[in-house]
């Protein structure tokens, strides 16, 4: 990089030297000194543009300044970030070198004139180059850095949707298993209370402990000790979720006949994958129709939702929206699958596959603690 650096500053200095050295005509005895002591001072113009500007002056008016004043006007567009420095240095490098000539050679007012365009052209035109080029090169950094922000903040959108399913998730973990485990200290100590055996006594105690020890490390684990609560729509509701799309204008086309009732974590994230589905119908195809089915196959519950082309294209709106990424975390949570792609005639297809969630405490199971006594086992 310092060799670089190094190389262009020679060329900076050398070629307007070279340039004054070159040329055939000298309009003063002064000309020369003036102009390669203008090139010699070059170097400045990296710590002060306007004073290398200002000591180019003596060799414009000389007539061979202008390779070096070149270089300095430059270096004073890029480098200055006040506009008033150029803007002064380029009125001062104009009305210093005509004045000079129209007095020294009386020229007439037309000549008089174009020498002073000619002026602030030579002066003018290398400080504009170098502040556009400065302000290109803001307007890039800038644009970088709005691009990074807009990525870090999809990012942290994306982030913000995946730890709220994970809150609501656990919630509902908290809920089911925490009423399971309620029932079973319950039905624990019911057994130590009426039961005459001491093993009998002493065996349904620590069921009990145990229950309620697991039942306080869920809870901390989940972080759900004082967290507030929601209420939490499941498959049951489904019908009152169509109705509201339909009475928004939404026409729904609903059939669950061939489905079974999931369990209440499968329901809870089928009425969300509804949900999601009918809003993001709303937003993006309003009043297009849609078309739910549910189907149960080989003990896992199939949603698919799908939607027509929008009638007419919506507004434009802001693509971040985080509510499918949520979604697929809690249906792969739940051990499901789950995909949302567009349809080829210009729709929208969402389909979720979930098991429908029969577990080891289930009423039918040996180990469920409520209901009735086997009469086998009595």
């Amino acid at each position: 990089m310092t060799l670089r650096r190094a190389a262009l500053e020679l060329l900076a200095v050398g070629v307007p030297a070279a340039m004054v050295v070159m040329a055939g005509t000298y309009p003063f005895t002064w000309s020369v000194p003036t102009a390669l002591a203008a090139c010699l001072a070059l170097p400045l113009r990296h710590r002060w543009p306007w004073l290398t500007t200002v000591l180019c002056l003596p060799a414009i008016c000389g007539g061979l300044g202008w390779p070096p004043a070149v270089v300095a006007f430059y270096r004073t567009g890029r480098r200055t970030g006040d506009h008033r420095i150029p803007t002064a240095c380029v009125l001062l490098a104009t009305a210093v070198p005509t004045t000079f000539v129209v007095l020294n050679e009386r020229l007439p007012p037309n000549q008089a004139l174009l020498t002073l365009a000619y002026t602030f052209f030579m002066s003018a035109a290398p400080a504009a180059i170098g502040a556009l080029i400065t302000a290109r090169q803001d307007l890039t950094t800038s644009l970088a850095e709005t691009g990074r922000a807009r990525e870090a903040e999809l990012e942290a959108l994306e982030a913000t949707a995946r730890a709220s399913e994970r809150a609501r998730i656990a919630r509902e973990i908290h809920d089911a298993v925490g009423h399971h485990a309620t029932l079973i200290a319950v039905e624990s100590a019911a057994l130590a209370a009426t039961t005459a055996e001491e093993r009998t006594r002493d065996a349904a105690l620590r069921v009990r402990e145990l229950a309620k020890e697991t039942l306080a490390e869920m809870r901390a684990a989940l972080g759900l000790l004082n967290a507030p609560r929601e209420p939490a729509e499941g498959y049951t509701d489904l019908p009152h979720l169509v109705d509201r799309a339909r009475a928004a204008g939404l026409p729904v086309d609903f059939d669950a006949t061939n489905a079974t009732t999931p369990g209440p974590a499968a329901g809870r994230a089928v009425y969300r994958v509804i949900q999601e589905a009918l809003t993001n119908v709303t937003k993006h195809a309003p009043n297009a129709p849609v078309r739910i089915r549910l189907t149960t196959h080989n003990h896992h519950l199939h949603v698919t939702v799908t939607n027509a082309p929008p009638l007419h294209r919506p507004p434009q709106q802001d693509p971040g929206g985080t509510g499918l990424h949520g979604l697929s975390e809690r249906v792969t949570l739940l051990g499901g699958t789950f995909t949302a792609a567009p349809t080829s005639d210009g729709g929208f297809t969402l389909e979720a596959t979930l098991p429908t969630g029969r577990t080891k405490v289930d009423r039918e199971h040996s180990t469920y603690g409520g209901g009735e006594r086997n009469p086998t086992n009595a």
